[in-house]
């Protein structure tokens, strides 16, 4: 009996160790992951004279340069081979989900299980390449068309120089993506946004200086750096609040015998999120505002430049209330169109009336549709508020103290929503392995009885 006890025992700590290693190693290869994808922002582009670079990038980082250099963790700035980071494969997928929707072949698709998902990867890629392709050939040229106070940004521009520059930033989009993929299935939590969580991080150190630093000048007081922080630690209490949000709609199963046994008759729930579209709405919505204003800028300090452009530029500069109302707009947008490609209360509807369930008051099949479709339309009118809020009231703080984009409502609600993702998925991996360390003791108790 004490022989039993004790390999009971041994085999309990040996289930405790297996289920650390294991973790261990998942987190180890995450860490290895993305120092390597920080590593990846310091390699440059060939033919970049980087002060040269640096100077331009200072002249034009409120526009739509600022937003993407945060995504890509300041490979932009620099000019490496990241910087397009993730953002050529994340437009490619958003693409692929409108086009599964549209298109009647990819519908299909969609619905032949992992198999078709794995065809929709596969087209997603090629549009990642195609993409990414497009827009560092256009980086490419742009380059050479920047110049500061000692000359062009690019020592010998031509032909080659843009075959290079463009092979160089694809390659790099397409090992960010395949790193993402390693980190997904080797490692935890999903990871593309992961690394666009690192780059975002690994530049808040530098933001926060310059922020002090703008205390230390008298740019900004005392108290004012403390209601920036009070503001910062109130929206990331909120978006974790307003992520946690969610509507319950109670669906109910009918009882049914077979033979002499009763099944079913049990009710359970479906979870609509108040934020169902996430991120989009807002990265969308800052990339396409912020595009015309970065054009408008780079032909506006030229001589001669037509007031129209200095009319774009000064209108729809952070803070002002054409931006802000702009920006608005498109957030709340990007919010109904996303969330209706994610969520399709037609189908949801068909595939609870095939499997026998209902919502208790409505009819299956079409009103049931209806029912969803009225409820997902008023939590996402609540969700698109939220993100408006969440992202126009640190803008304000943008255009008048200069904060950096790091600390603005987007670059938040990217860092709260990976953590608060990271974290369930390391629970769930916990809770998982313990649960089957509980049936493995309660096996071994019943072989000692």
């Amino acid at each position: 009996m004490t022989s039993a006890a004790e390999r009971l025992a041994a085999s309990m700590n040996f289930g405790v160790l297996s289920r650390a290693t294991e973790l261990k190693k998942r987190l180890t290869f995450v860490l290895g992951a993305l120092i390597v994808y920080r590593l990846g922002t310091y390699i440059p582009v060939p033919g970049i004279d980087p002060h040269i670079m640096e100077e331009v990038y200072q002249r034009h980082m409120g526009g739509v340069l600022g937003v993407f250099n945060m995504f890509s963790g300041g490979a932009l700035q620099r000019m490496t081979i990241f910087a397009l980071a993730v953002m050529p494969y994340i437009s490619a997928s958003i693409i692929t989900q409108v086009l599964t929707v549209a298109v009647p072949t990819l519908a299909s698709l969609k619905k032949e299980g992992e198999a078709g998902r794995r065809k929709i990867n596969q087209y997603t890629r090629y549009g990642t390449v195609i993409l990414a392709a497009l827009q560092g050939y256009g980086i490419a040229v742009g380059l050479e068309g920047m110049v500061g106070r000692e000359g062009s940004a690019v020592i010998d521009p031509g032909l080659f120089f843009r075959f290079t520059t463009t092979v160089s930033l694809v390659g790099g989009t397409m090992f960010l993506m395949w790193l993402g993929e390693q980190i997904t299935q080797r490692g935890i939590g999903n990871g593309i946004s992961l690394i666009i969580f690192t780059g975002i991080v690994a530049n808040l150190p530098s933001a926060i200086g310059r922020t002090l630093e703008l205390g230390r000048t008298g740019v900004l007081s005392t108290p004012m750096i403390l209601i920036i922080c009070a503001l910062a630690l109130s929206l990331i209490a909120f978006i974790v609040f307003m992520e946690r949000a969610q509507r319950k709609v109670i669906i109910q199963y009918p009882k049914r015998q077979v033979g002499n046994k009763m099944f079913g008759g049990e009710s359970t729930h479906m979870p609509l999120k108040l934020n169902s579209s996430g991120v989009i709405p807002p990265i969308f919505a800052s990339s396409i505002l912020l595009f015309p204003l970065t054009i408008a800028g780079f032909n506006a300090s030229k001589e001669g430049s037509p007031g129209w452009l200095r009319f774009i530029t000064s209108h729809l500069a952070h803070g002002q209330p054409v931006y802000i109302a702009m920006y608005v707009g498109l957030i709340v947008f990007f919010s109904f169109f996303y969330t209706s490609i994610v969520f399709n209360p037609q189908e949801t509807a068909e595939n609870l009336k095939k499997n026998g369930g209902f919502i208790a008051g409505i009819r299956p099949g079409q009103q049931t549709a209806e029912y969803l479709d009225y409820v997902l339309t008023r939590l996402t009118v609540v969700g698109a508020l939220y993100l408006a809020l969440v992202c126009v009231m640190p803008e304000i703080f943008i255009a008048k103290y200069a904060v950096p984009f790091q600390l603005g409502g987007t670059g938040l609600l990217i860092v709260v929503n990976v953590t608060m993702d990271f974290v369930s998925q390391v629970q769930s991996h916990l809770f998982a392995h313990q649960y089957e360390g509980l049936i493995k003791k309660a096996r071994l108790k019943g072989k000692l009885k």
